[in-house]
């Protein structure tokens, strides 16, 4: 059994939401609890089932989880202890984030577990990426049968890590690692940004003495003990740039509370190119339709400060609707334009390509990866019915499903509840016109 949403496209979504913290800064944050002796406070973390899964595993470990308030959560790791194998691996799921554990429990502990996500559901090198920076610091890495235990026979030492391409996820880790490790730790190539930023503060706030250069260099001096933090979580700007796609795909108007400017200032700037109409105001920013054409563009995803991969799904079904030729060249996941699929179902143009287009070749230009898109525009998208494959790309689909003439059956819509805190509700307040409901089709795990 899975959801359904039963979308009746066409109508223009109208009205105001309102975005909390950001889904890949909460959940790091919470981790980083761990590391600390003394309780922590975070806020402005959005009810996803993102939180509900990291919130399980860290109680799995003795740590005691509270609201206190609406989005303000009690992180009291005192009483840390080892957790049953079986109790992460049912409770992760296909989460990539017991990964995360390692460092803290590692210096907690002296030792951690990785259930097996490997294989479909995560792939040998994210976790290889990892399991080799973990060894740089001294860790013992055994493969056993139900995953892979990590042992530390000594403190962590400091190490020197050079990425040779700036991953967040590794950079996540060096710095989850690091604080409490024995000297200092270099970290070369690293990930800069707003929510890697904004872990460093949650760090230092609890006694971790971190540098970062302009040249994507971050220093870490290991201290012997963190205590808490107190730390309101940035806003997604992932959430914030897809409901303001939806606004341009609907030819609508959509008012974002809590979005900022200043982590979505890449982001702006093209959304005003292709002809989209905001106003940043102090709680928030206005986008809406011109109520004209749309402009194409010649974009390419990068890195921070570059325009984020996560901003590409949305995008592109905003740029079905402009006029001319778009192309879209896509460097960070190779294989992220699959979500078009659904598009191409629906009446957009759009042509996939091995080459890099529109840009500089990137790292998977000669790797037989299908990462440059060719949008031609404007066309009318016509209901279908869609399965979402991922989260972003998910809500991508329904945005299509929204901005489409027609009813629409959109099948696995429980995967958006990961990232996007009571969409339904801010369907409801732009007006759009849906049902929620359950069916039988099986469908296929996400990865």
């Amino acid at each position: 059994m899975h959801d359904v949403l039963t979308v009746h496209g066409g109508t223009p979504l109208r009205g105001t939401i309102t975005v909390r913290g950001a889904k890949n800064f909460v959940s790091k944050a919470m981790v980083a609890a761990l590391l600390g002796e003394e309780p922590s406070r975070l806020r402005n973390v959005p009810d996803i089932r993102d939180v509900g899964v990291v919130t399980g595993l860290l109680e799995l470990h003795g740590v005691t989880v509270a609201e206190e308030f609406d989005g303000d959560l009690l992180l009291d790791p005192t009483d840390v202890e080892m957790a049953h194998v079986a109790d992460i691996d049912a409770h992760a799921g296909s989460s990539r984030i017991p990964i995360l554990f390692c460092g803290p429990l590692l210096h907690r502990l002296g030792e951690a577990f990785i259930p097996d996500l490997g294989g479909c559901r995560i792939g040998d090198r994210p976790i290889n990426y990892h399991l080799d920076v973990l060894r740089q610091f001294g860790a013992v890495v055994e493969k056993q049968a139900a995953g892979i235990r990590l042992s530390a026979p000594r403190r962590l030492q400091g190490t020197k890590v050079d990425l040779p391409y700036p991953s967040v996820g590794t950079t996540e880790q060096v710095l989850l690692t690091a604080v409490r490790a024995e000297g200092v730790t270099e970290l070369r190539n690293a990930a800069i940004e707003p929510e890697i930023m904004d872990l460093i503060a949650v760090l230092q706030k609890m006694g971790a003495i971190i540098s970062v250069d302009t040249d994507r260099v971050i220093r870490i001096e290991g201290v012997d003990r963190l205590g808490g933090f107190t730390h309101r979580a940035l806003p997604d700007r992932i959430e914030a740039a897809s409901w303001a796609c939806a606004a341009l795909a609907t030819r609508g108007e959509i008012t974002v509370l809590g979005a900022r400017q200043l982590e979505m200032m890449t982001f702006l700037n093209v959304f005003r190119k292709v002809g989209g109409l905001l106003d940043v105001g102090d709680d928030g920013i206005r986008f809406s339709h011109p109520g004209g054409e749309l402009n194409s563009l010649v974009l390419e995803t990068a890195v921070h400060p570059g325009f984020m991969t996560d901003w590409q799904q949305p995008l592109v079904v905003a740029l079905t609707q402009a006029t001319g030729v778009s192309i879209v060249h896509e460097t960070v996941y190779e294989n992220r334009f699959g979500f078009t699929d659904a598009l191409r179902d629906m009446g957009a143009q759009i042509q996939l390509y091995r080459e890099c287009l529109g840009g500089l070749p990137c790292r998977f230009g000669q790797r037989n990866f299908m990462h440059s898109a060719v949008i031609s525009g404007p066309t009318k998208l016509h209901a279908a019915d869609i399965t979402v494959p991922d989260l972003r790309g998910g809500f991508s689909h329904l945005i299509a499903a929204l901005a489409a003439e027609g009813t629409s059956n959109v099948r696995g819509i429980g995967l958006i509840d990961r990232g996007y805190e009571h969409f339904q509700a801010k369907l409801d307040a732009l007006g759009a016109n849906y049902e929620r409901t359950m069916d039988a089709v099986p469908v296929p795990a996400a990865v």
